[in-house]
């Protein structure tokens, strides 16, 4: 059982416990907070609070925790990965990568050294059978459904998973642990932010992870659609699509990102009307419920965590790429984050925007 010592992670277990399932808890250390600079309080995941949070619900519920340290591969892949998106003009999804390739990894490691059978978590999304193969499935609770961030799971981890919090709303959870006296967990604030930049800014710590990159990239240039300077900016990896706040130029009319050029290290800015498209490709391709998408299968796909989805057709290229195309243009697709595909509750695949073919 992965725990965080936070609310979901803890409800979970009691859950499973209840249910007869023999446990071992497992807290993962990923980072260390002085590894992300400046004067940042220690909170979240990672913190110390909160290993000795699930090992309190551990010990409550009767069965062992441990306390795996893997910061290293997390250092290597996860974040090396972060500050080399940015570095690229995209906007990373560290959260699912780490999913992907880092957690699912680490627990299944750890549950054939201690002979578990399965694995769980406390996200809020469900497993199911469809035709020999597990798939995700949205939550119950569509306002915490967490499948979005999953969608990088192969079958062979889906097949040992279970997510105990499917079937339950936020509220419901936070009554259970309430009634069952984990009052200091009720409570417990939920952690928003990415776990190795608990103060938000990921500006700052792109600047204090690479040595002087902001005097490398200070004073490029703010272009408008048709290529003419408009400004200076201070560099291409401090800015992301769809950003309006921030830019420090007056042009007499709200301006956005509109595309990132890392290799000239300029920034177009365009009206907000510019920044919708509705064709792109997506490369890192993972099919869950077909073992290859039905070409040009209408789906909705989700571009960004909280978006609600938009029908399109999904055009699987190759075992790695496919081609989205939208029934309609949306706004500020942008590359480096996911866009995953449903069909009504069910995750069909996903992969990382890789081009916006319409920009111009």
């Amino acid at each position: 059982m992965a725990m965080s010592g936070g609310l979901d992670s803890s409800i979970a277990a009691m859950l499973l416990h209840e249910q007869g399932y023999e446990l071992v808890g497992i807290t993962m250390k990923t980072w260390d907070y002085e590894q992300s600079g400046g004067n940042i309080k220690e909170t979240g995941c990672c913190s110390l609070e909160s290993v000795n949070d699930a090992r309190n619900v551990a010990v409550s519920l009767g069965f062992p925790h441990y306390v795996t340290d893997i910061r290293e591969e997390f250092n290597r892949y996860i974040v090396k990965d972060f500050v080399e998106q940015y570095l690229a003009g995209r906007t990373p999804n560290p959260c699912v990568l780490c999913n992907t390739y880092i957690k699912w990894a680490a627990l299944l490691e750890r549950a054939d050294l201690l002979s578990c059978d399965l694995i769980a978590t406390g996200h809020y999304a469900g497993i199911a059978g469809h035709d020999k193969r597990y798939i995700i499935k949205k939550s119950k609770d569509q306002s915490k459904d967490q499948s979005y961030s999953l969608w990088g799971l192969k079958q062979e981890f889906l097949k040992r998973t279970l997510f105990p919090l499917g079937s339950y709303t936020k509220d419901k959870i936070r009554k259970i642990a309430l009634e069952k006296g984990f009052e200091d967990i009720a409570v417990k604030r939920e952690s928003y932010e990415i776990c190795f930049i608990p103060d938000d800014d990921y500006r700052g710590f792109l600047k204090r992870q690479v040595q002087g990159l902001e005097k490398r990239v200070d004073g490029g240039d703010f272009v408008d659609s048709k290529g003419k300077v408009i400004g200076k900016h201070k560099g291409y990896p401090f800015y992301t699509i769809g950003q309006r706040k921030g830019l420090n130029i007056a042009l007499g009319e709200p301006m956005y990102v509109k595309q990132i050029k890392p290799e000239s290290n300029t920034i177009v800015l365009g009206k907000e009307e510019e920044l919708y498209q509705k064709i792109f490709t997506v490369k890192g391709l993972n099919c869950i419920k077909y073992e290859k998408i039905p070409r040009g299968m209408e789906l909705s796909i989700k571009i960004r965590y909280k978006n609600q989805g938009h029908p399109g057709r999904v055009y699987q290229l190759d075992d790695d790429k496919a081609r989205i195309e939208l029934n309609e243009k949306v706004k500020a697709i942008t590359p480096g984050q996911s866009a995953v595909f449903y069909e009504k509750d069910d995750v069909v695949g996903g992969g990382f925007i890789e081009k916006v073919e319409d920009i111009l």
